[in-house]
């Protein structure tokens, strides 16, 4: 591991309080060899002021204004030389010896790209966490899911997932990739400013031939909700804007024009959902996401990036919601047959 140069990228903004919480943690267990760098995004509170007043050793990257997370790690890492690129959010509380395993599994697998630790709940320690869990997946019509949670069940941490799996995604909020690959895919998809570019950028490093893994041996505890709340109207706007952005571009043609309207009318399903739980912004911001889609779909199915390409092995080829909603699998091994089994010979 002391050949792998790693740099530590924290993505700053309007987060002091979340700095002065979390990143003594950071760098009580971030060693020497790994740089540590704070990027950033345009902060209008004394973020900046504390840094230099409390951090002077730590290199800051500054941006002019808040380029989203797309931008901000893009315009970041383009000026960090490293082999390994590990993204942290502000609101993350790492634990000893976190960064071994991560980077142990890079040196050991050429054919990994990206890799996330465990991951947490920090406000209920025993569960998972909502946005990573124990590695993300989607499923054939591009609704993402966690081993440890699925849409609002999140599951209680007790081994069932402690083993590296190889999965979907990783999650953006403890984020280890490879540099020269993440240059190679172009970064993250900067349209998309923020959620679901970690989800689409995976998809393109497997599309490159490397493996996107989990690994239990290194456990984070995240906070969650830093820049915008789960309920927040414009959170789900960027979800399903995105997530249509990121199929458009990356499923199989075959594939993307047989599921596309199945998918527009779950989604129509999610609108009339929250309109009926007396959410009606979150259901005006699903029709909006479908307007923003549809009017970049030719640009979108131009680039065509996934054509002729099969779908990454990967990809739960089956319906989620119908999974979740109607046959009431709420845990990952229910729907996992290899999981299941292991659970059961665990138990005997």
């Amino acid at each position: 591991m002391e050949n792998i140069r790693a740099a530590l990228v924290i993505l700053n903004w309007n987060g002091r309080h979340l700095l002065e919480r979390f990143l003594p943690i950071v760098r009580k267990h971030t060693p020497n060899r790994v740089d540590l760098v704070v990027a950033d995004n345009g902060s209008t509170d004394d973020s900046i002021g504390f840094m230099k007043a409390n951090y002077p050793d730590i290199r800051i990257i500054r941006m002019e204004k808040n380029l989203g997370f797309t931008g901000g790690y893009n315009e970041a890492l383009r000026k960090v030389e490293a082999d390994i690129y590990i993204l942290l959010n502000s609101d993350i509380e790492v634990t000893e010896n976190w960064l071994e395993p991560c980077l142990k599994m890079f040196e050991d697998r050429q054919d990994l790209g990206a890799l996330q630790p465990k991951i947490r709940s920090l406000r209920n320690k025993e569960y998972f966490e909502y946005a990573g869990a124990a590695g993300g997946f989607i499923d054939i019509f591009g609704f993402p899911f966690c081993r440890g949670r699925i849409f609002n069940t999140l599951e209680k941490d007790t081994g069932q997932y402690d083993k590296p799996t190889e999965i979907f995604w990783a999650s953006g909020a403890a984020l280890f990739v490879r540099a020269n690959l993440f240059h190679e895919v172009e970064g993250f998809d900067r349209h998309f400013f923020a959620h679901m570019e970690e989800i689409d950028l995976c998809w393109r490093i497997q599309n490159k031939g490397y493996k996107v893994m989990y690994t239990p041996e290194s456990i984070v505890f995240h906070l969650g909700g830093g820049s915008l709340p789960k309920s927040n109207p414009k959170k789900t706007y960027y979800n399903f804007r995105n997530n249509l952005w990121m199929l458009s571009k990356r499923m199989p043609a075959k594939w993307f024009y047989t599921l596309l309207l199945p998918r527009l009318l779950l989604d129509l399903l999610a609108a009339v959902s929250f309109l009926l739980q007396g959410k009606s912004k979150d259901s005006i911001a699903v029709l909006k996401a479908h307007l923003a889609f549809f009017r970049r779909l030719p640009e979108l199915r131009r680039e065509d990036q996934g054509s002729g390409k099969k779908l990454p092995a990967t990809c739960y080829r089956r319906s989620i919601i119908w999974d979740y909603f109607v046959m009431k699998k709420k845990r990952f091994i229910q729907i996992d047959k290899k999981a299941s089994r292991e659970e059961e010979i665990q138990s005997d």
